[in-house]
Formats: C-alpha cells, structure tokens, sequence
C-alpha cells in the first residue's frame, strides 16, 4: 500500500493545524446546545433563510482504497482530497485537501472550473501545469501515480457558527447521505441514501490557538461524548457494505 509522505516535508502546503472535534447527538441533545450557543456566537454570514446550507462533496481515493484504510487504522499523518460545492450551485467549486497529523487538522483550497470538475469527476487527470495551485498539481500527478478516481459523494446540510475569538466554528451536521450519483452532483434531486440511525447527528467543534470558555462550558451535556467519526468513512463503509452501517 502506497503511503503519503510527511506531510512536514512539503513546503507548499505550510499553514495552520486545527483542534477538531466530533460528537454524535440525538436530536434532543442537538436541540438543546442550539439554544444554549444561539445567543452567543453568531450564524456563518453564508447561510440563507433557512439558518443553514447544504455542502456536497465528492471523495478521491485510489487503487487500494488508501485513504479509507488509513481512516480506519487512524494512521498519521494522512490526508484525502475532495471537491466540494455548496447548496448544489456550480457557481463555486473548491478542489481541498485536507491533512490529519498528531491529531490535528488542516486544510488547503484551489478553486476549480466547471469544465475542470466534468474531467476530474470522471477520473480523468487534467495537464500539470506548473503555474496551477500546488493541490491541483498535486492531485493530478497522485491520479496518474495512484489512479486516484472518485469513490463517494457525502451530502449533509449544516447549521454553522462562528466565532472569531480562536477562530471557532461550531457546527451541527443533518440529514447526512452518501451517493454514487456524480451525474446528479448539481441536482437537488440527487440520489442519496441517509447513513445515520433515525434521530442522530453530529456537532463539530474546531478551533485555532484556544476555545473561550463561555462557548466549552455551553457545550457540555453529561452524556455527550468525544467521538473519531468520519463522514468519509461511514459513507464509504455503507456503501460497500450492502447499505449496512457499522
């Protein structure tokens, strides 16, 4: 199995880790740490109306599915990309990249063209170009070494918050699908199968350098517990499991 250098070694992509965390909520606890953060950090400006928005992504992996081994084993450092849009528009596609190292995250951005992302959805490389973002660049050598192709789409709806103090994001994550249907990846009408047990969902808490203690003490319900759960991973274990989750 092929892995990934360490990812300290590669200068292009330096920047800032992130804490992440993950919990898996039943709708009553989800209910009520909204009411408690709703007062005191505000919604992302993006969200519309609806106080949420929906993000679609789609999942490279390669030839002997590295990546998800590697989320499974919890090797590190790791690290998989994707491209993602929001609210199914194509008016803004992103190209990311996203590490894990010492339990810590970070990501890496590139937009990309309509007409790129009907190329790289179909597992086609495009050119590499050396004056194209280094994860593009990246990521088409990686397609032609590993035979990265796509293997899922994962779709959820997001309700986020920001904070800018520690540059916090929590967020709570509904309605979380896989799909198969990069046809439909624009569509509202997607294919998409829900993963989830009926009534669970999941609250992410991310942070730079240090997490207020009004918003840590918000947080906390007696039962709500730390989790290592992955979006990728339960959708891709769903769908190569006969739509079993485990």
């Amino acid at each position: 199995m092929n892995n990934i250098k360490n990812v300290h070694a590669d200068t292009k992509f330096n920047g800032k880790f992130r804490h992440e965390y993950k919990y898996i909520c039943s709708d009553m606890q989800l209910a009520i740490l909204k009411s408690r953060i709703d007062g005191l950090i505000a919604l992302d400006s993006h969200v519309g109306s609806s106080g949420m928005y929906n993000i679609r992504s789609v999942y490279f992996d390669d030839y002997y599915n590295s990546c998800l081994a590697e989320n499974i084993s919890g090797t590190d450092p790791r690290e998989k990309f994707r491209i993602r849009i929001y609210n199914c528009s194509s008016d803004k596609i992103s190209l990311e990249l996203k590490r894990k190292v010492g339990g810590k995250t970070q990501k890496h951005s590139c937009p990309l063209s309509l007409e790129q992302f009907r190329l790289l959805i179909k597992g086609v490389p495009l050119p590499v170009n050396s004056d194209d973002p280094p994860i593009l660049q990246k990521m088409c050598l990686q397609m032609r070494q590993r035979m990265l192709k796509p293997v899922v789409i994962v779709d959820y709806d997001r309700i986020p918050y920001v904070l800018k103090e520690g540059n916090v994001r929590v967020t709570l994550d509904l309605n979380i699908a896989s799909s198969f249907d990069y046809d439909g990846f624009f569509s509202p009408d997607m294919s998409r199968r829900p993963i989830m047990p009926v009534g669970r969902q999941v609250l992410e808490v991310k942070w730079d350098e240090f997490l207020p203690d009004v918003i840590y003490h918000s947080l906390q319900l007696e039962s709500l517990q730390r989790t290592a759960f992955s979006k990728y991973h339960l959708c891709r274990q769903f769908s190569m499991n006969g739509g079993i989750v485990l």
